[in-house]
C-alpha cells in the first residue's frame, strides 16, 4: 500500500514512526478509532484528482458522472443506518458541519443554548475561542455538582430565561445517554429548532444501542470517525419530522426540500468548495460496513469494554465523572489522586498509553492543566481487545499514574504495554 512512498524516504521514516506507534502503544482517545484496509484504501483512491463543487447532478465542472455514483451510494447508505430523509456528506468535519447550521438558522448575535465546554460540550457549542461562540450568543448549560448528570429542568430554566433560537444535545466528554424526547419539549415551549451533535455516539446509536436523535431534533450533525469508524469527515442528517422553518407555511414536502436547499448551499458555496471525493467514497465504504450485522457486534463490545474499564478504575479508586457510562467514554476526575491531568498525560504517554487531559465539571484548573482525562474504547476494540483485557488495560493506568514521576516505572509499565499489544497486531503488512 506504501511501496511508492519508500522512494521519499523522510516520509516513510514518517509512516514507519507512526505505526510503530500504533502497533506497540494503547490508544485510549475517545475520538479515534482504526478505520478497515478498505477505508484506507478508498481514503487514498483516484477520486482525490477530481474537483466536483456542487452536488450529484448539479456540479460546476464536468466528468463527473462517476464520482456522483460514490456520493450517492454514501447518502443511500447513511440514509438507511438512521432511516434519514435527508443527508449532506460533502462536510470536511464535523465542526464544519455545524456551523453550515448555525448559518442556516442563526444570524450573528442571535442567541443559542449548548453544553458548557467544562461540562464535556464541544467548542462549537458555544466555546468564545471558536466561531460558535464568536459570532453567536452562547449560554452554556451544566451538569448537576453532585450527580455529574444533565440537569433537564436547569436547561429549561435557561431556555425561559433567554429564548434562544437554537439548543444544542451532544457533546465529547459526556458518558451518559441523552433524553432527546424531553429536549424536544423544551426547545418547543420556546420555540427553538433543536440540534443534535451526535459526533461521539454515533456508530452506537447506528446500531440502537443508545437513543436516536432523528425522531426528535429538526438538525442531526456527526463525524465520521469516532464510534462510525470511517474517514476523519462531517455529515448533516435530518429526519422525517421536520416542522415548518422560520414560520413559513408550506406543505411539508416542500419544507424539507427548502430546508435541503438552504443546507446544501450553506455547506457549499457557503463554507467550502469542492468537496473530498476520494473521503466521500471512503464514507461510503465505511457506512456500508456499518449496516453489517458485524458492526452491531463490535458496537456492543464496545460498550460492554467501556463498562468493564470504568468498573475495574472504580474498583482502584477512580472517580468516573456521572459516575459511570453508558457509552463508548469515560472522564475521570483525578483530585482524589493528587495528581493533574496534565501530569496524567504525560506519564500514561511515556508508559505507551494515549489519552488526553480534559477538565471535569467546575474544575479549578485550566484547560491546559485540568483535573482529569478523558478514556474512550473504539479504537482498542476494533484491534480485538475484550473485557478481560480491559481489567489490564486499568492496571496498567493505575501504575503509570501512581508512578507519575518514577521514569523507570514508566519505562517498565511500557514494555509491558507494548508486549501486551503484540496479541493485538494492527496494520501488520501497511508498511508493505
Amino acid at each position: 500500500m506504501t511501496r511508492h512512498l519508500k522512494n521519499d524516504s523522510e516520509i516513510f521514516e514518517v509512516l514507519k514512526l507512526e505505526t510503530g506507534r500504533l502497533q506497540t502503544n494503547l490508544e485510549l482517545i475517545a475520538s479515534e478509532n482504526f478505520v478497515s484496509p478498505a477505508v484506507l484504501e478508498a481514503a487514498g483512491s483516484i477520486l482525490t484528482n477530481k474537483y466536483a463543487e456542487g452536488y450529484p447532478g448539479k456540479r460546476y465542472y464536468g466528468g463527473c458522472e462517476f464520482v456522483d455514483m460514490a456520493e450517492e451510494l454514501a447518502r443511500t447508505r447513511l440514509k438507511a443506518i438512521y432511516n434519514a430523509e435527508y443527508v449532506n456528506v460533502q462536510p470536511h468535519s464535523g465542526s464544519q458541519a455545524n456551523m453550515a447550521v448555525f448559518m442556516t438558522l442563526l444570524k450573528p448575535g442571535d442567541n443559542f443554548l449548548g453544553l458548557s465546554l467544562a461540562h464535556g460540550g464541544h467548542l462549537t457549542h458555544g466555546s468564545l475561542v471558536n466561531f460558535s461562540g464568536q459570532l453567536y450568543k452562547p449560554t452554556g448549560y451544566t451538569l448537576n455538582k453532585e450527580t455529574g448528570l444533565l440537569d433537564y429542568d436547569q436547561i429549561q430554566t435557561l431556555a425561559n430565561q433567554g429564548k434562544p433560537k437554537l439548543i444544542i444535545a451532544g457533546g465529547s466528554a459526556y458518558s451518559r445517554d441523552w433524553d432527546y424526547k424531553r429536549l424536544r419539549e423544551i426547545a418547543d415551549s420556546v420555540g427553538a429548532f433543536l440540534l443534535c451533535d451526535m459526533a461521539h455516539p454515533a456508530g452506537l446509536i447506528a446500531k440502537g444501542l443508545l437513543n436516536s436523535p432523528l425522531g426528535y431534533c429538526h438538525f442531526v450533525t456527526s463525524t465520521t470517525h469516532k464510534t462510525l469508524r470511517g474517514p476523519r469527515g462531517g455529515v448533516i442528517l435530518m429526519g422525517k419530522d421536520f416542522e415548518n422553518p422560520f414560520g413559513i407555511t408550506t406543505p411539508k414536502g416542500d419544507r424539507l426540500k427548502m430546508m435541503s436547499e438552504l443546507l446544501d448551499s450553506a455547506v457549499m458555496p457557503g463554507i467550502q468548495g469542492g468537496p473530498l471525493m476520494h473521503i466521500i467514497m471512503a464514507k461510503a465504504v465505511a457506512f456500508g460496513e456499518v449496516l453489517q450485522d458485524s458492526f452491531g457486534v463490535y458496537t456492543k463490545r464496545v460498550v460492554a469494554n467501556s463498562r468493564r474499564l470504568a468498573a475495574s478504575l472504580t474498583t482502584l479508586g477512580y472517580n468516573i465523572v456521572s459516575g459511570g457510562t453508558d457509552n463508548h467514554l469515560m472522564l475521570i476526575d483525578l483530585s482524589n489522586k493528587n495528581v493533574t491531568g496534565k501530569q496524567a498525560e504525560i506519564a500514561l504517554g511515556e508508559a505507551g498509553i494515549t489519552v488526553n487531559k480534559n477538565m471535569v465539571p467546575y474544575d479549578s484548573r485550566s484547560p491546559f492543566v485540568t483535573s482529569g482525562i478523558r478514556i474512550g474504547t473504539p479504537a482498542v476494540t476494533t484491534r480485538g481487545m475484550n473485557e478481560g483485557e480491559m481489567e489490564a488495560i486499568a492496571g496498567f493506568i493505575n501504575d503509570a499514574i501512581v508512578n507519575y514521576t518514577d521514569s523507570a516505572k514508566l519505562s517498565s509499565v511500557k514494555s509491558a504495554v507494548a508486549l501486551f499489544c503484540k496479541s493485538f497486531p494492527l496494520y501488520a503488512d501497511y508498511l508493505g
